[in-house]
């Protein structure tokens, strides 16, 4: 099943040069060493007439591919086999592949593909296959845009103009967007420093923001005030985890219970399987849900610096796989790698109990001259309304008892590259609130999801990796470090939001700030 993953579904296609195919690595990073056999449908392909297309316009033929002569095959790459054939007809062909690679030695691959009859009538973005971010494919995708739009959508369109301006090679994208064409440019505000007291973070930061959202940098700004006039925000990482969710199913509800103790006692092995695939992801533990005559398995892993979302399920699905064929034969009547339980881009009642990303709670005592001074709100009066606020919250259902953590967390991801549809997730938050016994306010926010990563991903980008440069998070071990400033930044919004509404000073800002008529 991991070997099919590496064929490129939909790839099989007539071209001029003979009969073309793709395979990705998907496993990790490798070498090919050798191509031993192409079979399409009845018929072997002598390698005399297969080339390879490394995707940089260089063709290699097959047979000179070896041990002594290898070709680099890194994780991600997709390489077009292309065999000197006569056009096939439309119709479903059985695919074989063997092929050579270090270190995983001999593999092959069987899947079925089919040539389609190509609709000539469907309308396609402009790519070019052997380097899609150079200047001539993006020109051509702006040209695409200026006369479709003007065709079908708007005959007064001037053109792009705004997205083209970008600062940065458009080769460094690949990997992160398709069909390059340029960029969106969101303002971007800095807000802060603010004090963070963590165990991986300790210092003053700026806050890099970026939105369109007026009052927002300026009231996180105030709220990074009067935490840094209390001594700062206390910043923890207590969890750890990303998942992936399989579904196992059975003939009953027995045969799922008997599954689950299988695969408790095989843990070891299959912790193996998974962690074969990475050099980072690491499987600490597998929770089993039990329903009707499914196992739902919820893999969770440490993934490093990285968010790990492809990482686990790369993980998973090679696990997976071994205990497909390791597990009684014929017991298993279905597998599904997701079964929706890793919630993955989607608030859920399971992460906020059991962890998604990192779960890192905030928390300061903020002095009652302050709160008074700064705020214009007396301590009681904003543990009254987080009372009050709290039973809002239960009546709506939200994922949420606090006030907008969604604002700081979107503005910072946007700025510093993260996956942005993680906000989902990672916007769930537990507020508490207290009166000290010297009449101070004692505030905490628990973010149980929060998904960040300082690797992999967008983070590699020119102006995202410079934003996460300003805070001191790249490089190894810096995941934590991040976590610890986006939760303290959280909170200042938190307590900036809270005192506005409680001393009616919120209408009033966005008057002022935020309207732009």
């Amino acid at each position: 099943m991991l070997l099919k993953q590496l064929y490129t579904r939909g790839s099989l296609r007539n071209a001029s040069e003979g009969v073309i195919f793709s395979v990705k690595n998907r496993l990790s990073d490798a070498k090919l060493t050798g191509l031993k056999e192409v079979v399409i449908g009845d018929k072997s392909i002598p390698l005399a007439d297969v080339l390879v297309d490394l995707g940089d316009g260089s063709l290699l033929p097959a047979t000179q591919i070896t041990e002594s002569s290898p070709i680099d095959f890194p994780l991600r790459k997709a390489i077009n086999v292309i065999t000197k054939t006569g056009p096939l007809p439309e119709g479903k062909y059985k695919v074989k592949v063997k092929f050579k690679t270090s270190p995983f030695g001999n593999l092959e691959i069987k899947v079925e593909d089919s040539i389609a009859k190509e609709d000539t009538n469907l309308v396609k973005i402009p790519r070019n296959d052997l380097d899609d971010y150079s200047d001539e494919a993006i020109k051509n995708r702006h040209k695409f845009i200026d006369e479709y739009v003007r065709k079908h959508v708007n005959p007064d369109f001037k053109g792009v103009n705004h997205i083209t301006k970008y600062s940065f090679d458009p080769h460094l994208t690949k990997g992160n967007c398709e069909h390059f064409v340029g960029v969106a440019q969101v303002p971007m505000g800095i807000a802060g420093p603010i004090r963070i007291n963590g165990e991986h973070a300790k210092g003053d930061f700026l806050i890099p923001l970026a939105t369109a959202e007026g009052t927002l940098v300026a009231s996180y700004n105030r709220g990074m005030k009067v935490l840094n006039m209390s001594g700062g925000v206390t910043c923890t990482v207590i969890g750890d985890a990303m998942q992936r969710a399989p579904v196992f199913c059975f003939e009953n509800a027995r045969e799922a219970r008997e599954f689950h103790k299988w695969v408790q006692a095989n843990f070891a092995k299959i912790a193996e399987e998974a962690e074969a695939t990475s050099n980072v992801a690491k499987l600490q533990y597998i929770d089993t849900y039990l329903s009707n005559k499914f196992a739902y398995l919820r893999f969770n892993y440490s993934t490093g610096d990285a968010a790990g979302q492809n990482m686990v399920g790369r993980a998973t699905f090679a696990a997976c796989s071994w205990i497909l064929d390791a597990y009684t034969p014929g017991k298993i009547k279905n597998f599904y790698l997701e079964s929706n339980f890793a919630t993955d881009k989607k608030a859920s009642q399971v992460n906020v109990m059991h962890t998604r990303g990192k779960r890192v709670v905030a928390e300061c005592t903020i002095k009652r001259d302050v709160l008074i001074q700064i705020m214009r709100v007396e301590p009681e009066k904003l543990v009254t309304h987080y009372h009050v606020a709290n039973i809002g919250s239960i009546l709506s259902g939200a994922n949420n008892n606090g006030l907008h953590s969604a604002n700081g967390i979107t503005a910072m991801f946007i700025a510093t590259g993260q996956d942005v549809a993680n906000v989902s997730e990672s916007s769930a938050g537990i507020m508490y609130a207290e009166l000290t016994p010297e009449g101070d306010l004692y505030m905490s926010i628990t973010i149980p999801s929060l998904i960040v990563a300082t690797h992999g991903g967008g983070i590699k980008l020119a102006t995202q990796n410079e934003c996460l440069q300003m805070l001191g998070c790249t490089g190894r071990n810096t995941v934590n470090k991040f976590a610890e400033i986006v939760a303290g930044v959280v909170l200042a919004g938190e307590i900036s939001l809270a005192s506005a509404i409680s001393s009616s000073d919120w209408v009033s800002s966005h008057e002022q700030y935020g309207r732009n008529r």
